[in-house]
């Protein structure tokens, strides 16, 4: 009797863990199509922009770097796997300069499932970009 009591037991906290695993939506991100317009560089020079990119804690790295666009368009593409439901996307705009790079901005974006646009408004320009989040089925 108590070794069948103990696999119920088994069955029910695995059956527990899988109800938990579901409820959190962990699933791969993908952002992609990031692009900005009327970026401005300092003074009357164009900015050389490039974007980091997080979700959660886990930064992918950062996009190449444009040379004198104010409406550029990455060709890269970030992909991260199994982050959690309810993490958030950070874009970080920056422009290449000599010495220390200058920040152009920051978008934050709190993750939902699906595919999703989105545009962010900065001081000086607007970024636009596309990620989606979770398995296809």
């Amino acid at each position: 009797m108590i070794c069948c009591s103990g696999a119920v037991l088994l069955l029910l906290v695995l059956c527990t863990l899988a109800l938990v695993h579901c409820d959190l939506h962990d699933g791969p991100v993908r952002v992609y199509d990031i692009r900005a317009s009327n970026l401005k560089g300092r003074f009357f020079s164009k900015p050389d922009p490039y974007v980091k990119v997080w979700c959660g804690s886990s930064f992918h790295g950062k996009s190449s770097i444009l040379k004198k666009q104010e409406n550029p368009t990455w060709p890269n593409q970030f992909n991260f796997a199994d982050i959690l439901h309810n993490s958030v996307l950070t874009l970080e705009v920056w422009d290449d300069v000599i010495g220390l790079d200058r920040h152009m901005g920051t978008c934050k974006i709190t993750i939902r499932p699906g595919t999703h646009t989105e545009t962010c408004h900065l001081k000086k320009g607007t970024v636009y970009y596309t990620y989606s989040y979770g398995y296809s089925h």
